[in-house]
């Protein structure tokens, strides 16, 4: 006789697994496949496909215990539970009486406080008066506005206009030493080239990731220092963080409790790797890798924001992220002590989308009205807000700068793009991608020589400044989020449960 691997009875219908011939029941460990993708026992990556029936012989009742195999033993089972059932119905009454005794005496604190408070301002106002009457008598002409109070944010010092000195003092140096380089600014040695972009083929794909209900993934980011781990955030209000070379999920982070919009890495030499996410349920999470134990560990809960939050973009300082949401404002964080040190003013409309210029001085939203709105990150002055000059109002759920710093990539309608020349603040050029196809995500690759545009019937990939088509993907059908690689050498996009990757042949 044997036993399954998780539950430790003798399966009903037992299959085993083909990669590590443990044996389970087939419907516990077909639901910890769904919601996994992996072996419960190993953490290897298991298929249905995976599994083998046995057919067990002979084809008979597995044998019952001796506890229930007489009328007596039966009896004293039944005794047994109407024993634990009286017990545990007497520890609820008790329960039930301290809940009602704690209640008594909160309800009675809380109307011994609020005596307490009437009291206090009937002496205030006694006060004021006595005090008025003092200075009326001698004379004194009362200060403006002393006996106000003061109205408190929701977080001292963290409002319009009030970004501290020495973080302004990082953004002007981050700005001013990549400024400098920008015209330089090359293709790294060794860059893939058009030639090479234009013979990209589907090269792998992660099935299986996050949940299958709700099913699909919204957001993707790669790891800049190790570029085998990404993360994906999913509509199952959970990040993952994924390791491609070991084929295993390295951390099932939770706490949102809507889907997560975005999601992001903090890599800073000399510094734990932050993971940062951003939910439909008005909050941002982050995470801190914990070297002893390799564990990512919680370390903040931002709750900022009115709205849900539709942009999370950690600054070039690496110090600093922002957050952009549908309550019209967008926000500034530390990421040493994760307090807000920025809130914008309510803008006339909501904010579907977030990026900062590669420079890190300019930060642009996109709106439901086709409007973008670009700002001074440092005094939160709008610098330009720029419309497509024709067509039906839609709203900029993507935007990505390029890396020169001059070009900015968005949609221009509901199915085309444009490339916006942000010397002019004109637009350089529109590429219409067919009346069927909706843009999810677009984005520029490190070298501001191809663009690409993820939507619902795939990914193209464009040349710039010639505008030329590279490239496109329709096998990964709906593709939510769209990366650039390392190099280049490879493209990644989310779709449904799948992380696909397109690069070189062989």
């Amino acid at each position: 006789m044997f036993f399954c691997g998780i539950s430790g009875e003798p399966p009903q219908d037992p299959v085993v697994s083909a990669k590590s011939g443990h044996v389970y029941e087939r419907r516990l460990i077909t639901k910890y496949i769904n919601d996994n993708g992996t072996d419960p026992l190993t953490g290897e990556k298991l298929e249905e496909s995976d599994l083998l029936t046995i057919k067990a012989n002979p084809k008979s009742a597995p044998p019952r215990p001796p506890t229930a195999s007489s009328i007596p033993a039966l009896l004293h089972t039944l005794q047994n539970e109407w024993d634990a059932l009286v017990l545990e119905t007497f520890a609820l009454k008790q329960q039930y009486n301290s809940a009602r005794q704690e209640l008594s005496y909160a309800l009675y604190a809380q109307d011994a406080a609020s005596r307490v408070v009437a009291r206090l301002i009937r002496e205030r106002d006694a006060a004021r008066e006595a005090l008025a009457n003092v200075q009326a008598t001698m004379g004194v002409t009362p200060t403006p506005g002393a006996a106000e109070d003061v109205e408190m944010g929701e977080e001292n010092g963290a409002q319009e206009g009030a970004l501290p000195k020495e973080v302004i003092d990082q953004i002007d140096e981050t700005q001013q030493a990549l400024s400098a380089t920008r015209k330089k600014r090359k293709a790294p040695a060794g860059y893939t080239t058009a030639a090479e972009v234009k013979t990209f083929t589907a090269k792998h794909a992660i099935p299986s990731l996050h949940s299958a209900s709700p099913a699909g993934m919204t957001s993707l980011a790669v790891s800049r220092v190790n570029p085998s781990q990404f993360l994906t955030g999913g509509n199952d209000k959970i990040v993952q963080l994924y390791d491609r070379s070991t084929d295993k999920v390295l951390a099932s982070l939770k706490g949102h409790t809507k889907q997560v919009n975005h999601v992001a890495f903090r890599e800073r030499d000399g510094e734990n790797t932050l993971v940062l996410s951003a939910g439909a349920d008005k909050i941002a999470k982050i995470w801190s890798h914990d070297t002893a134990s390799g564990e990512y560990l919680p370390k903040s809960t931002i709750r900022s924001h009115k709205g849900e939050l539709t942009g999370l973009v950690v600054h070039p300082t690496s110090t600093i992220f922002a957050l952009a949401s549908l309550d019209k404002t967008y926000s500034l964080h530390e990421l040493s002590n994760f307090s807000q040190v920025y809130r914008s003013a309510p803008g006339e409309d909501a904010f579907t989308s977030l990026a900062i210029h590669p420079d890190g001085a300019l930060l642009a939203v996109g709106t439901p009205s086709s409007k973008i709105q670009i700002s001074d990150i440092r005094s939160g002055a709008v610098a330009a807000q720029i419309t497509p000059p024709d067509g039906t109002p839609f709203s900029v759920n993507s935007l990505s700068f390029s890396e020169n710093g001059y070009h900015l990539l968005a949609p221009d309608s509901l199915s085309s793009v444009a490339i916006w020349d942000l010397r002019k603040m004109k637009i350089t050029h529109s590429i219409p991608l067919g009346e069927g196809f909706k843009v999810n995500k677009v984005a520029y690759d490190y070298s501001a020589q191809y663009l690409g545009v993820a939507g619902n019937e795939g990914v193209r990939v464009f040349a710039h400044k010639s505008w030329d088509e590279l490239v496109r993907f329709e096998e990964g059908g709906d593709v939510s989020d769209l990366v650039f690689g390392e190099q280049g050498k490879e493209i990644w996009g989310t779709s449904g449960r799948e992380v696909r990757i397109w690069g070189l042949p062989g």
